[in-house]
């Protein structure tokens, strides 16, 4: 079956907790509101590309649990087709999320659960929806072997390759001859370079460094900054697209990932592609939530008119 989209990642459940800030080691603070839904960078992408009008499919593993069923849920709710595998004896893995009041800030601990243990076998189970889709998105939630090994099937098979290299950690040199487009956050591109992205200026000097590992195209995000992308000629700036005030930045990156490859699938151009994205995420950011702030096609669609 050919999905526009495929996405192999983790689901986890989020649990989302409102402060001024964190606490400190032995200190209790009182929140001022929670929240539990779908997560996962895999998941929350694999919903953010239906939502804007991608026929999308999400590779992944999850328990037989309560937990694992919001996931099901989420996936027939935003239509999303799976290729999922049930553990009885892993749970699903979860998310604690910590939101700034202050701010909208965000910082979270992840635990995979039973995607932590998604193999290359499982990829290779899952080998003709990969070779069948039209853009192909992993990150490393799940194992590094995993990914890998999925982005070498898409890459045979000639499918455009979108890689997030998130959390920051290390991975084989190999992975970036293998993407298509590497989408890192500032963080996790300072990290990959060894140095700050205080300006745009560094921000394209770091996408010329990942363009010269191998990567064809960087794609750096740097929240209220906007998008830099580099296809190894030029960089492009691409200011921020608002629809509002910031309330919760937790799901940015991952609105902006599967908007990008939900336009890039349906056949936009590159730049248009990532003013798409920057729209998605423009507008989750004004939603409490990941999953659940995904805005339609229809939205970003009106977005975009009014700032064009």
């Amino acid at each position: 079956m050919e999905s526009d989209v495929v996405i192999l990642g983790v689901f986890v459940a989020d649990t989302a907790y409102l402060a001024p800030q964190l606490p400190v080691i032995g200190q209790t603070l009182l929140g001022s509101g929670f929240a539990l839904g779908p997560g996962g960078k895999g998941s929350n992408q694999a919903v953010a590309a239906a939502m804007a009008g991608a026929k999308t499919t999400f590779i992944s593993k999850i328990g037989r649990d309560a937990f694992g069923e919001i996931a099901l849920r989420t996936y027939e709710k935003a239509g999303v087709c799976t290729r999922i595998v049930q553990m009885d004896d892993v749970p699903t893995g979860a998310a604690f999320i910590y939101v700034s009041t202050e701010t909208g800030d965000n910082a979270i601990i992840v635990y995979p659960g039973a995607a932590g243990t998604i193999s290359r076998e499982d990829v290779e189970d899952a080998r003709d929806a990969i070779e069948n889709a039209r853009v192909f998105v992993t990150q490393l939630e799940q194992p590094v072997e995993a990914a890998e090994t999925a982005l070498r099937i898409a890459r045979g098979a000639g499918v455009v390759t979108i890689f997030n290299p998130a959390p920051a950690e290390i991975f084989p040199d190999v992975i970036y001859s293998l993407c298509d487009y590497i989408v890192p956050n500032e963080t996790e591109a300072a990290a990959l370079v060894g140095f700050e992205l205080l300006s745009i200026d560094a921000v394209q000097r770091a996408g010329d460094i990942l363009i010269g590992r191998g990567a064809k195209s960087a794609l750096i995000t740097l929240g209220d900054r906007g998008v830099v992308f580099n296809d190894g000629e030029s960089s492009t700036h691409i200011p921020v697209i608002s629809n509002g005030p910031a309330v919760d930045t937790t799901g940015a990156g991952d609105a902006f990932l599967g908007g990008f490859a939900a336009a890039l699938a349906g056949g936009m151009k590159e730049i248009q592609a990532v003013r798409f994205g920057c729209a998605a995420a423009g507008i989750a950011v004004t939603r409490r939530g990941t999953a659940g702030a995904m805005p339609k096609r229809s939205e970003i669609c009106e977005l975009l008119a009014k700032v064009t």
